[in-house]
């Protein structure tokens, strides 16, 4: 058959599928949409696995190195693996545990003193009249009945029994399949553990089978580059995020303020999130200690602000910056431009995906350097 025509043949099928594809848009885009809720779990089994083996393989390296007994090499495995899950639970269910009885009790103290802090205002207000004589006379013309208050706002909340109990149900649902897409997903993780090695062999199999060298080596290549980043970055993250949750809590201990360890666990886990989760848990644990004090409230938040620089400035680039290679002005790029594509997972993605990009890059353009510079002596050489 002749070239031009197999082209040719080529080129059609290519605008046959693209003009397809743009008039059934809306049927493709639901089909892909249950698509993907069908293999979201197993989808989020493999990032449960991936970040679940690099705790498992520090705890191989750690409590079996090198060992060639060949029922610790059966065993270590297992429970590793085990030990990796246990300690993720365990961290995740002390965060809760400090955290959510503070903050409900925060919650309910902040029900008992609105009340007290809006006639401490309206009685200020009154007393300084001079200083704005046209308010005090609306302030005095108001008188709030809270009892009265509050059974209206019960009344306003029962009349819409219907809506709430379809929210509940739909809150209910979206719970349980949230719940058996976990444990699915953890399933379907701890299956991949067990036998990455087995898929490892059978992945590159499917390379050499299917796959020219060289394009091997380039995806290959490409695999490490973007492995090593995301390890880093991980590594790097959950570290930065224990030192500014003991900074956090230090600080506050000397200083006095309310709810040290909750507040600083919270400021902890929330800067897992790059550069702005640290601001997110100071305005959760500023709003907690107004419930004490407005005054130590905003101490607290003059501390936090001097922390946060000293983070951003000592801890983050020497911490996470430098494990991952990339600038600060880039780290920031990367987390407006993810934060705007995809919220928060966008913002925890971004900043490795970006290292990634820029570690290529700049080996890509070091490579291509060296060749210039090599043909350029050689150009020298001939003359």
């Amino acid at each position: 058959m002749d070239t031009n025509f197999k082209r040719f043949i080529r080129y059609l099928l290519c605008v046959t599928a693209v003009v397809l594809i743009i008039l059934h848009f809306d049927s493709i885009l639901v089909w892909t949409e249950n698509i993907w809720t069908i293999i979201f779990p197993l989808f989020l089994g493999c990032l449960m696995a991936y970040v679940i083996n690099i705790i498992m393989k520090a705890l191989e390296d750690h409590w079996f190195p090198d060992s060639q007994k060949n029922t610790v090499k059966k065993m270590k495995r297992g429970i590793c693996l085990f030990g990796s899950i246990f300690l993720i639970f365990a961290v995740l269910f002390l965060i809760i545990r400090i955290v959510l009885p503070e903050l409900i009790e925060a919650f309910s103290v902040i029900g008992k003193v609105i009340p007290i802090y809006f006639e401490k205002i309206q009685a200020w207000i009154v007393e300084n009249g001079k200083m704005f004589p046209s308010v005090v006379k609306e302030i005095e013309g108001i008188e709030v009945n809270w009892q009265e208050l509050f059974k209206k706002l019960v009344t306003y909340a029962t009349s819409g029994v219907t809506s709430m109990l379809n929210s509940a149900v739909s809150i209910l649902s979206g719970t349980v399949t949230s719940i058996i897409n976990m444990a699915i997903a953890l399933i379907f993780a701890i299956y991949i553990l067990i036998n990455k090695e087995k898929l490892s062999i059978q992945l590159k199999s499917m390379e050499a089978a299917y796959l020219k060298p060289s394009f091997i080596k380039t995806l290959n290549h490409i695999i490490y580059t973007a492995d090593n980043c995301f390890k880093s970055f991980i590594t790097g993250q959950c570290v930065e995020a224990v030192i500014l949750g003991i900074l956090c809590t230090v600080g506050m201990l000397v200083l006095r303020f309310p709810y040290a360890p909750m507040v600083g666990t919270f400021i902890g886990a929330t800067a897992l999130i790059p550069m702005v989760g640290a601001y997110i848990g100071a305005i959760v644990g500023g709003f907690m200690i107004f419930t004490v004090s407005p005054v130590k409230a905003l101490g607290f938040l003059i501390f936090i602000v001097v922390l946060q620089q000293i983070e951003g400035n000592l801890i983050y680039p020497k911490v996470v910056g430098s494990s991952i290679g990339l600038p600060g002005m880039w780290v920031l790029t990367a987390v407006t431009v993810g934060g705007g594509l995809a919220g928060i997972p966008g913002m925890l993605f971004g900043v490795p995906l970006a290292a990634t990009l820029y570690r290529l890059l700049s080996i890509d353009v070091k490579r291509r350097t060296e060749i210039k510079h090599d043909q350029a002596k050689c150009n020298e050489t001939e003359e």
